[in-house]
């Protein structure tokens, strides 16, 4: 399928044929069959799009259980899990597959990660062998459902402070847990109000009256649809979005469970009550702990992108059809996405996206290597996690801002609840916060940056990574970050010498490419500058750090978003010439430029950009607008969303 004959304009330029399908193809990659094989499932139950509206709580979460059922029994849930245990054995796969899920409804989504990711993960990633032959092949067929039950009302993102406590008893062999309080309650826990028989509960182990720190045990929590003794479950009730999981709290009063409950793969402790592990130092055995179940970030941010493209989707086809306000002397009225303002609002946001998927193809290929084994070095696991948290925040952050905006797009027909704009905003917004709060997670991507993931990486928690950047020469950190070499470099590959910012070609990736790079390394070797500054005045750390963390924050932005544009750089060289090369090429610079002139003041405070080069910027980005703008409606049907997941019939025909 081709779309968009070839146009030449007054200026010479030529406007690309698109071929679609080739585009889809490149866009699913090597996971092509399980993204037809999700896509197929989406449209065989699309109808719980309309049911979601009209059901009840109760019957929607019923509703929801049956489909993530039936959908496992296709193959589409299980990918990750060992070939075995009836799984697929592919990590990357069923990644891809999670990705393509969120097109549908998200509470079936969300369902089908809390147990065969969240719960079935920590199974399968957390446990031993004696783990996985006991749960994994009826947790993979559904039949087992079950919680991953780590968050507490007290404790959300700092998981080494949880109140819950696993007390070893060591004359009965057994684990007593306990919730100690209302703020150790396990909260938010998806699958506990309704359908989960296990959970993976996290807790502080004791053993002989010593704590060893934050633990996973297999608990009971329901038997033949009836809630335990010791343990009390309560619904969380209707939540903003979502509403088809049962997320519930729990709380155990002296639970007992057998000392196999323990998922050993990483520490155990003997029948007589002696506690062993691989890993001696305990910060390092917990954020290792914690490592393994990076999948569900990879999932969420590669969900979320896939929730804006939806929006995206309905608002672009919807600007291709709804005319309003005669242009010029014409009788008809002329349509939305040929305005200069509306183009504006969407195109920049579809590059976006595009960039943002090819940034998800890199780290959903690192996860799938360091967890196949392809990959074995510990600092290939530091840069996937702190990719994966980057990655999950930038992503998630895009669906919140597109979908808003996609639902102004749409004017008052946009708020209507029979389109997609009312469930993908009410269901999409808490993607920001779970599986890690987005700003939490930035400051692990600097961590990463500060301590050039070093062996430490794992020892370091806020304040020694103060104490450990604050330790090297800012020499040595200038050095890792090397913005002086850059500059070198740059003169190299573009015209200008010094002034290479202001000479070469707005439209030359390596300047592109120079700009982003600058800004991250300029801002990592300022804050390293600020953390050595404060200690070197004696100061507390934790009150230095806390008055650099905007400034943290800033610098893994940064160098997220360069990841993503040196992913869409690269996907877009790959690829064999012809109209989808220069289509990608056009967005790769829209996206580019667009990144730049939203960050315009930091460029000109610091030198990097005149007046004169950032208006320049912006009249570039419009002339990018203009020309993506024949090929809007090809480029988002390439994401291959099956028509019957838009439900907006009025506004995309």
């Amino acid at each position: 399928m081709t779309t968009d004959k070839t146009v030449t304009a007054p200026d010479g330029y030529v406007q690309p044929e698109l071929d679609v399908r080739a585009l889809t193809e490149v866009l699913d990659g090597e996971y092509a069959e399980i993204r037809d094989l999700v896509r197929t499932n989406l449209v065989t139950y699309a109808s719980v799009l309309e049911e979601a509206d009209g059901l009840g709580t109760d019957a929607y979460r019923e509703r929801v259980r049956e489909l993530v059922v039936e959908m496992a029994a296709t193959g589409q849930t299980g990918m990750g899990f060992p070939k075995r245990y009836g799984g697929g054995g592919d990590v990357g796969a069923s990644i891809a597959a999670f990705e393509t899920a969120a097109f549908g409804d998200l509470s079936v989504l969300v369902k089908t990660g809390v147990q065969f990711g969240l719960f079935g993960g920590a199974i399968l990633h957390l446990g031993t062998e004696r783990h996985h032959d006991a749960y994994l092949p009826d947790l993979i067929t559904g039949k087992l459902m079950g919680c991953f039950a780590m968050t507490e009302t007290g404790h959300g993102s700092n998981v080494q402070a949880l109140g819950t406590v696993a007390r070893y008893d060591a004359a009965a062999q057994e684990f007593v847990v306990t919730t100690e309080g209302d703020q150790a309650r396990k909260d938010y826990i998806g699958n506990a109000a309704r359908h989960g028989e296990l959970a993976v509960v996290f807790a502080q182990l004791e053993v002989g009256g010593k704590s060893e720190g934050v633990h996973a045990f297999v608990v009971p929590i329901r038997s033949g649809g009836e809630v335990v003794p010791g343990v009390d479950i309560e619904d969380d009730g209707r939540k903003m979005g979502l509403n088809g999981v049962d997320n519930g709290r729990i709380r155990f009063d002296g639970v007992r469970v057998p000392r196999g409950a323990l998922l050993n793969r990483f520490a155990d402790v003997t029948p007589e009550g002696v506690y062993k592990s691989t890993i001696d130092n305990p910060d390092r055995r917990f954020f290792t702990m914690l490592g393994t179940l990076v999948q569900g970030r990879v999932s969420v941010g590669g969900a979320g992108v896939n929730a804006a493209k939806v929006a995206l989707a309905v608002a672009t086809k919807y600007a291709l059809r709804r005319r309003q306000f005669a242009a010029g002397s014409q009788e008809e009225e002329q349509l939305l996405l040929d305005y200069g303002l509306h183009q504006r609002r969407l195109l920049p946001l579809v590059a976006r996206t595009y960039a943002l998927h090819f940034a998800q193809d890199v780290v959903r290929t690192q996860l799938h290597d360091v967890f196949s084994g392809v990959e074995d070095d510990p600092q290939a696991r530091r840069r996937l996690e702190a990719r994966a948290a980057g990655t999950k925040a930038l992503g998630t952050w895009h669906a919140t801002r597109t979908i808003q905006e996609c639902r102004e797009a749409c004017g008052g027909a946009g708020y209507l609840a029979v389109n997609r704009f009312a469930a993908l905003k009410a269901d999409s917004d808490i993607f920001t916060t779970f599986e890690g709060d987005n700003h939490v997670l930035l400051q692990l991507v600097a961590k990463g940056l500060l301590t050039d993931y070093a062996s430490e990486f794992e020892d370091l928690d806020q304040l020694g990574m103060v104490r450990y950047v604050t330790n090297l020469a800012v020499e040595t950190v200038i050095e890792k970050t090397s913005a002086h070499k850059l500059l070198e470099r740059v003169r190299d590959l573009l015209p200008g010498g010094d002034e290479w910012d202001q000479e070469a070609g707005l439209l030359d990736s390596e300047y592109q490419l120079a700009m982003v790079r600058y800004r991250e390394e300029h801002m990592l070797a300022g804050v390293a500058r600020r953390l050595k500054a404060g200690i070197d005045r004696k100061r507390d750390a934790g009150a230095v750090f806390s008055e650099v963390q905007d400034h943290v924050i800033a610098v893994a932005h940064a160098h997220i978003e360069r990841l993503v544009l040196e992913a869409f750089v690269e996907k877009t060289r790959t690829l064999p010439e012809g109209g989808n090369k220069v289509a990608l090429g056009l967005l790769c610079d829209l996206f580019a430029l667009s990144t730049i002139e939203a960050d315009r003041a930091w460029f000109m405070e610091h030198g990097r950009l005149t007046v004169q080069r950032s208006k320049a910027i912006t009249r570039e980005v419009n002339d990018l607008c203009r020309k993506v703008r024949p090929l809007a409606g090809g480029l988002v049907d390439a994401w291959g969303i099956p028509s019957a997941m838009l439900r907006a019939p009025d506004l995309v025909g």
